[in-house]
Formats: C-alpha cells, structure tokens, sequence
C-alpha cells in the first residue's frame, strides 16, 4: 500500500481490482455474444440508412472529417501528443503514462473481437451516400468508436482532481456522441457498432487502470 500513498488522485487513483477484473469479464462475455447475434444480421439498417441520408452539405465535410482525425493514424499521433502534453504540463510522468495506458489497453483489444466477430459493414448498394473508398475491415465493435470512448474516460479521470472535473464530465459525453453520430452519418457502421463500442470501453477501461497501476507500473520505479 505504501506504493499509492502518492497516488489517490485523478488517473492515479487505482480502482478496486476485483471489482474491474468482474466488469472486464462481464463486458467480454457480453460484447461477443451479441456480437455472435448480429454477426450476419443487419437488423439496424434501417437507422444507418436514415443517418446516412444526412450526409450532404457541410454534415458530410464535418463527419468525414471526424472520420479522418479519428482513423487508427490519427488516433495513435492524438494520444501521443495529448501524452506528451500530459507529461509537460504536469511535470510527471505518472498520469501521462496512465492516461495512454487507459486508451491504448481499453482500444487496441477492440479489434480482436472486431476479428471474431467479422460482421460485414453496412452495404453500400443500400446507402444513398456510401463512403469512398468503401471500408473492408469488419464492423463491429467500432474502432473509432472505442477509442473516443477510452478517450472520453481517460480524460474524465485525468482530470477527476481538478477545477475542470465538472465541465469535463458534461463536455466529454457530448463529443463521444457527435463522433458516434458522425461515424453513422458516414454509413460506416451500425447504431449496434457503435453502442457496444461504448459499453466495451466503459466496462474495460476500469480494469486496464486496475492492472496498470496495481502491476505493471509498480515495475517500474520512475512509474509508481
């Protein structure tokens, strides 16, 4: 215990582990199995379709937009910048190194269920505005969806301790919302792709902190 007796506060905060490691395993089991349910399924298309009519105009350059920021690229150089950010601003690497630890363990994992699962993406012959390129990669959950999610999370608890704590936790949920919205507007997924998106990263994001506060930090000195 004496490892965290500098720690309570913010990202740093470590979560109970049992109380993550349940969550972790409740939002697997449950993710897939709905996952396995719509993997040839596209009951929802009838809402894609009603987003996707949207897409004209300056909807269509803004949701494209948000769709090129937040593509893996682009995801990765955001959380790099926003670390380093992170680490100049506060003069410790601790929560820098926590708050890329939350996005990067709760995200990249995503795409291994995105591999099992293998849902098709919504099909382009049914759309009035298809992306172009079309998209090959499978759909569920949505990558760009999970990391603004993990994102939203670690920026919440980054700034748990702070004058900002308030403003951030309303700010936050919007965003994530404009960016699920946008991500249907482009047609590239289902409402379902997105909404598990979301409960994956809510129910993953406590245990990576959990494991990386509780283990893997305390290996290294200049981490604890």
């Amino acid at each position: 215990m004496r490892a965290f007796a500098h720690q309570r506060s913010g990202i740093l905060n470590p979560p109970a582990l049992a109380r993550s490691v349940v969550s972790a395993l409740v939002t697997v089991v449950v993710v897939l199995a709905v996952g396995g349910l719509l993997h040839a399924s596209a009951v929802d298309l009838g809402a894609t379709r009603a987003f996707n009519a949207l897409h004209v105009g300056a909807v269509a350059t803004v949701t494209d937009g948000v769709y090129a920021v937040f593509s893996p690229v682009g995801a990765v150089l955001l959380t790099v910048v926003a670390t380093g950010v992170i680490w100049a601003a506060r003069r410790d690497l601790r929560p820098a190194a926590a708050f890329a630890a939350v996005i990067a363990g709760t995200w990249l994992p995503s795409a291994i269920v995105k591999l099992v699962v293998g849902r098709d993406r919504p099909a382009l012959s049914q759309l009035a505005h298809p992306m172009s390129p079309a998209q090959v990669d499978a759909s569920y959950p949505s990558g760009h969806s999970v990391f603004i999610a993990a994102a939203a999370i670690a920026v919440v608890l980054l700034l748990a301790d702070t004058r900002a704590a308030r403003t951030v936790r309303v700010v936050a949920p919007i965003v994530v919302v404009l960016v699920l919205v946008s991500l249907l507007v482009d047609g590239v997924h289902f409402p379902t792709d997105v909404l598990a998106s979301v409960v994956w990263a809510l129910g993953v994001a406590p245990f990576v902190r959990a494991v990386w506060l509780r283990g893997i930090a305390l290996r290294f000195a200049f981490l604890r």
